[in-house]
């Protein structure tokens, strides 16, 4: 497929603001819905509108097998070793809370210490904070460099016998680098510490194994890559999933209610608690399928590189602007072959003496649409000295003319506020 073909998938794509062609960079965020996810969701909704695994009529046979299917499909996009591991929840941040709770009541204790690093989303820090303060257990920051690179020399150094979990990005919504989890969970298993990988943008940019990653917990939003809103995956290992506690009760994830006690359902149901929502996670069987088909076409992440190195060249060479996240090797990931230190085509900058959200209200002006704010990452926020950054972030839909046109935006603005 070429890229004008991709756009066609996107009704979205196709709109016009304030009488411009829109510009869509803020897919980091969320990526527009392609018209087999909305056919997929409207067929659900509209001829299969059912409560999964408690009837036996046709409707409810067709909504549970949408529901199931899209879990193999899951489990199968991610070579989940088995289909039980797989939990649906509605995102990337109920996942990490569904963890940090119930993790945090079979397995940590008053003292014991947990691992977050400095350029995490509010999703993976607030969650632990809550555990700590609960279990009066400790969090520890494993720190970023100037350039956007985890200081993963440190980390050995930080794991102690208290040490009961780490939990990483995969790769960062405010820096786009490649973390090395692979190197990261070798190290924390050879301590016998699991880890939780945040892969809300690594499931999009990478080719993710959990089995070759090794990781213990795996989470990310159906949102960022294709499907509805409101979808997300939990991916753990059974032994781990089998000693914690459901976060959640209710309906579906009991085996027997007693006044005396209650029982509860074997995997994936016992953190499945309630009414889940079934149209919305039918659509990541289509979403996946797309993903894994862009994924897949060399030529397509050939163009979408040099989409990403045409962007990464200007933001270097402008003096006017600082950017963050600086690769190691100048090359994309769009294409699936992500090593640690590579960038994906996401762009947070600043800048000198322009607001962020200025910059971005005239852009938008322009049909550009992009992201300004602290993008649910203060402490990194902190860590560089700024108050906010502006974000442009691409999809394989994106185009060249595009990105030369944010480009001739972008200097307008600045010279308009400068």
């Amino acid at each position: 497929m070429d890229v004008s073909e991709v756009r066609q998938l996107f009704p979205a794509l196709g709109r016009r603001v304030y009488g411009k062609p829109l510009v869509y960079f803020d897919n980091a965020a969320t990526v527009q819905r392609p018209q087999q996810v909305m056919d997929e969701w409207l067929r659900m909704t509209s001829g299969c509108n059912a409560n999964i695994h408690r009837a036996v009529h046709i409707l409810a046979e067709e909504a549970t097998s949408a529901y199931e299917q899209a879990r193999d499909s899951v489990a199968k996009f991610i070579n989940a070793p088995d289909r039980s591991s797989i939990i649906f929840t509605s995102g990337v941040t109920a996942s990490i809370n569904l963890v940090a709770f119930s993790f945090g009541e079979a397995f940590v204790s008053e003292n014991d210490e947990v691992i977050v690093t400095e350029e995490e989303h509010h999703s993976n820090i607030v969650p632990w904070q809550m555990m700590c303060r609960r279990k009066k257990a400790v969090m520890k920051v494993l720190p970023v460099d100037e350039n956007g690179r985890l200081k993963v020399e440190l980390l050995e150094g930080m794991l102690t016998d208290r040490t009961r979990i780490v939990a990483v990005t995969h790769i960062s919504n405010v820096l786009g680098i490649v973390n090395p989890v692979k190197d990261i969970v070798s190290v924390c298993h050879r301590h016998n510490v699991p880890v939780l990988v945040d892969g809300a943008q690594g499931v999009v940019h990478c080719k993710v194994d959990v089995r070759d990653l090794g990781c213990d917990f795996y989470a990310f939003s159906g949102h960022k890559i294709y499907a509805a809103t409101g979808t997300g995956v939990l991916y753990g290992k059974k032994s781990l999933l089998d000693a914690m506690p459901p976060y959640m009760g209710g309906g579906e994830m009991v085996g027997t209610v007693k006044f005396s006690g209650t029982t509860y359902a074997p995997l994936p149901q016992k953190f499945e608690a309630g009414t889940q929502n079934i149209a919305g996670v039918a659509t990541l069987t289509p979403a996946l399928a797309l993903a894994e088909k862009l994924n897949s076409d060399s030529a397509l992440g050939e163009y979408s590189d040099s989409v990403r190195d045409f962007l990464l060249d200007y933001f270097m060479s402008d003096g006017r602007i600082r950017l963050y996240g600086i690769p190691e090797k100048e090359k994309t990931c769009l294409d699936c072959g992500a090593e640690s230190g590579e960038k994906i085509p996401l762009f947070s900058f600043s800048v000198k003496g322009v607001h962020h959200e200025d910059l971005a209200l005239l852009l938008d002006k322009m049909g550009v649409a992009v992201r300004s704010g602290q993008m649910c990452a203060e402490p990194l926020m902190d860590r560089y000295g700024v108050t906010g950054m502006l974000r442009a972030s691409l999809a394989p839909y994106n185009t060249m003319e595009e990105a030369e046109y944010f480009v001739k935006c972008l200097d307008k603005a600045i010279k308009m506020l400068g």
